[in-house]
């Protein structure tokens, strides 16, 4: 696993995933599962119940990806990265609407768009290099 960076972004990534589902059902007492309004997470990241409940899925996918295969791991990798990014830019669109079933916050954007960043860099490019470098 350690030698494919898909493997491992998907594992690293499928955790803090995991954990921040988790951690996110301690701040959202009283809030909505559809809330456009939530808890704040560290402070900063706004998330509600379907916010977790995503985060928790998304987190699951990631590492059972990054155990399984690389093939597994990149095709994950790639779908939810490039998952972020669409969520990203509707979400410069909807953070102060009724639309915004996420609880998605101006952080919780920064924060897609790096994580979409990273997962489609490595998931698009990371084997391809290594394989061009063996031949």
């Amino acid at each position: 696993m350690s030698k494919s960076p898909n493997r491992l972004l998907g594992v690293v990534f499928g955790a803090v995933y995991l954990l921040v589902g988790i951690l996110g059902f301690f701040v959202t007492s009283g809030v909505g599962f559809f809330d456009p309004e939530g808890g704040l997470l560290l402070g900063i990241f706004e998330v509600n119940i379907f916010h977790n409940v995503a985060h928790l899925l998304i987190g699951a996918a990631l590492l059972l990806a990054g155990l399984s295969s690389v093939s597994a791991a990149k095709a994950t990798n790639t779908t939810v990265g490039a998952a972020y990014l669409l969520l990203g830019i509707v979400g410069l669109f909807i953070t102060d609407s009724p639309a915004n079933i996420l609880a998605i916050n101006g952080a919780d954007n920064v924060l897609h768009f790096l994580s979409a960043a990273l997962l489609l860099v490595v998931g698009l490019g990371a084997e391809r290099n290594a394989r061009a470098a063996t031949v």
